[in-house]
């Protein structure tokens, strides 16, 4: 199955046409190998899987993996690419209990999910019902203070609510007792990549994303630009870089930050 590009899944095939594409596959690839200590043997949830890859990925060590997500054609092409015996995807309700008892799972991996969720509560909620004691929750989101102006709306129109630093750590610690967290940093002129981008478009979409505009309107408008700018036809041809994930890093206090990287435990 062909799974379209949004710009929000890691469809591998679709990030090597551009600079900027590659950034943001290195980014990608850089949250996989930061999780690989906390999946090795581990029993792990991937709770907003995309199209399958990271989860595949994690099944390389892992002792199983549960890979769920609320896109049905997601779950069919991940199905499709990803046959694993230890691996199994499953399209979920996101306003539904999870599918799983309590304390299934060792490790759970949210990454670059949270910003799309409008009902935090319940869903951090689950992920705590679904830990075993003494599980981890990994959950990887973007880091407001490079992408927006303050008070401003995400220019991203999927996503409900980017965090900072400190909202992100205030609202784990609503369901969680042990917060710990990071930032994805690197090397300068690689981040410097996807800090021009986000520059670009932190200005290109004002004043509509401005909380003085009705969120449908803001949405509404950013479909709009979407479809005019387009995205690079399926198929354009890969290039090569002369560096790799090596150039991205994740640690304590890290500036400038792409991503926030905590780690909870209840």
């Amino acid at each position: 199955m062909k799974l379209e590009p949004t710009g929000e899944r890691m469809i591998v095939e679709h990030y090597k046409s551009s600079i900027e594409d590659y950034v943001i596959y290195l980014m990608h690839i850089a949250t996989y190998r930061f999780a690989e200590p906390f999946v090795q043997d581990k029993r792990v949830l991937d709770y907003g899987c995309g199209s399958g890859y990271g989860s595949a990925r994690m099944a390389e060590t892992a002792a199983s993996v549960d890979a769920v997500d609320v896109a049905g054609d997601a779950i069919a092409h991940a199905r499709e690419r990803f046959p694993r015996e230890n691996l199994r995807f499953r399209r979920i309700d996101p306003a539904s209990p999870l599918p799983y008892a309590d304390g299934s799972f060792d490790t759970v991996l949210s990454f670059q999910v949270f910003e799309h969720v409008a009902d935090t509560g319940h869903y951090l909620g689950e992920i705590r019902r679904v830990l075993a004691p003494g599980g981890t929750l990994i959950l990887v989101t973007p880091d407001r203070s490079t992408r927006l102006l303050p008070l401003q709306r995400p220019w991203n129109r999927w996503h409900v609510r980017e965090y900072s630093a400190g909202s992100l750590a205030a609202t784990l610690r609503r369901t969680f007792r042990d917060v710990q967290m990071q930032s994805m940093s690197g090397r300068r002129d690689v981040i410097d990549v996807e800090l021009r981008r986000c520059r670009r478009l932190m200005w290109t979409t004002l004043p509509f994303t401005l909380p003085v505009f009705p969120d449908a309107l803001r949405v509404g408008l950013l479909n709009a630009l979407h479809a005019l700018r387009g995205r690079p036809a399926a198929g354009s041809a890969a290039r090569e870089f002369d560096f790799d994930e090596s150039a991205i890093r994740i640690g304590p206090g890290l500036r400038p930050s792409l991503n926030l990287v905590a780690t909870a435990r209840p």
